[in-house]
C-alpha cells in the first residue's frame, strides 16, 4: 500500500472487531464529568446517540450514566461484536453523515475516536438536524502522550514502517472544522493513564486501521518488531500508557 485510501481505512474494523472490544482503551469518569459540564446538562434520562459506537466502548459508559443511548454504526462487524457483549443495547445501522433520525429528536450526539471518519461538511449539519434546540454534538479522542519518551519512540517507529500511520486528522484541525459553524463550542483536555499488559497494547496497535488494512504478511512483521522493543522498555511486560483525552462540545442554539 503506498497512499491512504480513508475509505479502505474507514471499513477495516471489522475484522479486528474482537480486538478493538477488548484492548481499545476505555475512557475515565472525569470524562463524563466534564461532558455534562460544557453540555449544561446530566447525562440521566438525556437521548442519546453514540453514532460510530464502534463495538459500544463508550455507549456502555453513556448508559451507565443514565443515558437513554442509541448506538450508531455502520460495520457489520463492530455491530456484531456490540450485539455480543451488550444485547441490551438499542443498536442502528448509519453513519453520520446521513443519521436515520428524524429532526429534533435528541438531547446529545456523541462520537468517541469516530468524527474523524465522517465529512464534517455533512455531518455537522446532520447533527445540529437530529439535535433539540439546546443539544449538543460532542467529539472525544484518547490520544497517546507522545511527550513521554516510550510512545514518541513507538510513534517514530510506526511512521517510519507504516505509510498511513500519519494520515488521520488531528483533534485541533477538527475542533477547528466545528468552529467554523457560527455556534458555541467548549474544549476540554484530560490526562489519564492504565495500566496494561503488554499483549494488551499490541492488540490494541492490532486494532488500529494503519494494522487493520495490511495483509498479514506486511503486518506480522512490524508488530514482531514492535513487541521486541516494546520489551526492551518492559522486560516485567506491564505498561503504564499515558493519554491525552480531548472533548469539544458544540451547542445547538
Amino acid at each position: 500500500m503506498t497512499g491512504y485510501r480513508k475509505h479502505d481505512h474507514a471499513n477495516s474494523f471489522g475484522a479486528v472487531a474482537a480486538e478493538y472490544d477488548a484492548a481499545r482503551p476505555s475512557y475515565p469518569a472525569e470524562l463524563f464529568d466534564r461532558l455534562e459540564e460544557l453540555t449544561g446538562r446530566p447525562l440521566k434520562d438525556a437521548e442519546v446517540l453514540d453514532v460510530g459506537a464502534g463495538t459500544g466502548i463508550a455507549t456502555r459508559l453513556l448508559a451507565a450514566r443514565g443515558a437513554r443511548v442509541t448506538a450508531v454504526e455502520p460495520s457489520p462487524g463492530m455491530a456484531a461484536r456490540l450485539r455480543e457483549v451488550s444485547p441490551e443495547l438499542p443498536l442502528v445501522k448509519g453513519t453520520g453523515d446521513e443519521l436515520p433520525f428524524h429532526d429534533g429528536t435528541v438531547d446529545l450526539i456523541t462520537y468517541a475516536q469516530a468524527f474523524h471518519w465522517t465529512d464534517p461538511t455533512r455531518s455537522v449539519p446532520e447533527a445540529l438536524r437530529v439535535l433539540r434546540p439546546g443539544g449538543s454534538l460532542a467529539t472525544w479522542w484518547n490520544v497517546k502522550d507522545s511527550s513521554v519518551p516510550w510512545v514518541r519512540a513507538m510513534g517514530e517507529r510506526l511512521a517510519a514502517a507504516l505509510p498511513s500511520y500519519r494520515h488521520q486528522d488531528s483533534p485541533a484541525e477538527l475542533t477547528t472544522e466545528l468552529a467554523r459553524h457560527g455556534l458555541p463550542t467548549a474544549s476540554a483536555l484530560l490526562h489519564w493513564e492504565r495500566r496494561i499488559d503488554l499483549r494488551v497494547l499490541l492488540d490494541d496497535l492490532l486494532s488500529r486501521s494503519y494494522f487493520a488494512v495490511l495483509p498479514p504478511e506486511r503486518r506480522e512483521p512490524v508488530l514482531a518488531a514492535e513487541r521486541a522493543a516494546l520489551l526492551a522498555d518492559f522486560p516485567d511486560g506491564q505498561v503504564t500508557e499515558p493519554y491525552t483525552l480531548h472533548l469539544t462540545v458544540l451547542r445547538k442554539q
